[in-house]
């Protein structure tokens, strides 16, 4: 499992979103623009922000790489 320290970026509005036409299954923190992104294994890509922070990772071929997915679930989750 891949370890996001979520207690440094203060409030947030987690969300998923599954995009089966590409297989992509995207999950933010924050709606701020992604700066940077990198690969960190294949086919999983973390986005950072301005100063840095992770606000997001993107799961490329979800459907293969997560076990028992489903696509119909959407997800949001905020600190507020």
């Amino acid at each position: 499992m891949l370890p996001v320290n979520l207690e440094n970026i203060g409030s947030y509005q987690m969300k998923a979103k599954y995009d089966a036409e590409v297989d992509v299954l995207t999950i933010t923190w924050h709606d701020t623009p992604v700066e940077e992104s990198e690969a960190i294994s294949p086919g999983v890509i973390l986005d950072y922000d301005q100063a840095g922070n992770v606000i997001g990772i993107e799961i490329l071929n979800a459907s293969r790489k997560i076990e028992n997915f489903s696509p119909n679930v959407q997800v949001a989750i905020s600190s507020r």
